[in-house]
């Protein structure tokens, strides 16, 4: 039980952190991470909150993992219902101001990968399952013959176009945030001595079976 509630823990503070460094990143000015690209996009076209963008995103890239027979847990789900809330609280509230200096939206931006980074680690250490998004990714590798890296670079290519075309902010910080998060990731990691290979996730298909197999136990029991 303890063991659950550190999980849950580390979970929605891996949530918040994730949206405080979406709103920092956003809110630096200087354009945007290509996933945020393409929900402000949606978010301007549909007239409808960035969180709540993000959101339906996340939504339609979860049912497309499970139609790809790609694993879903806890973390899944709450990545696609949390990170939006957490992002539309920040902004509804002003708790990270608009930048209108340079210096400090460069800063802004960088101290908004890094919290982004922290968040990446605080959330995949509970073991309760990826990003739908990363599922996406994953789901994607199998199915084409190419690299994790090329995929990616795909995916993001294709959602930063789409999101430019709905409106979406594009600048130079766009492309520093394209090279540098992921290495910020990989710091993160090893200041953590985290190893990414080494995590076993649980998934809710696992919790199913062994409520079943609980029920059948008590029934011949």
């Amino acid at each position: 039980m303890k063991n659950s509630i550190g999980k849950i823990a580390r979970l929605m503070i891996g949530y918040f952190l994730y949206g405080l460094g979406i709103v920092l990143t956003v809110n630096a000015n200087q354009g945007l991470a290509p996933w945020s690209v393409f929900h402000q996009g949606l978010s301007n076209q549909f007239h409808i909150t960035m969180g709540v963008a993000t959101q339906v995103v996340g939504l339609v890239i979860l049912v497309l993992d499970f139609i790809f027979g790609e694993r879903i847990g806890w973390g899944t789900i709450g990545n696609v219902a949390f990170i939006g809330t957490f992002i539309d609280l920040i902004n509804f509230n002003k708790w990270i101001p608009v930048s209108k200096n340079i210096a400090a939206s460069y800063g802004m931006m960088l101290a908004g990968l890094v919290v982004m980074a922290l968040a990446t680690y605080a959330y995949l250490s509970a073991q309760l399952g990826a990003g739908p998004r990363d599922g996406f990714m994953i789901a994607m590798t199998k199915r084409v013959n190419l690299s994790v890296g090329w995929i990616r670079n795909i995916i993001e290519v294709v959602v930063l176009i789409a999101g430019y075309f709905m409106g979406g902010s594009v600048g130079l910080g766009t492309l520093i945030m394209a090279i540098l998060f992921g290495r910020f990731i990989q710091v993160t990691f090893k200041i953590f001595k985290f190893d990414v290979r080494q995590v076993r996730h649980r998934y809710i298909d696992q919790d199913f079976a062994l409520i079943l197999q609980k029920l059948k136990k008590e029934k011949t029991g």
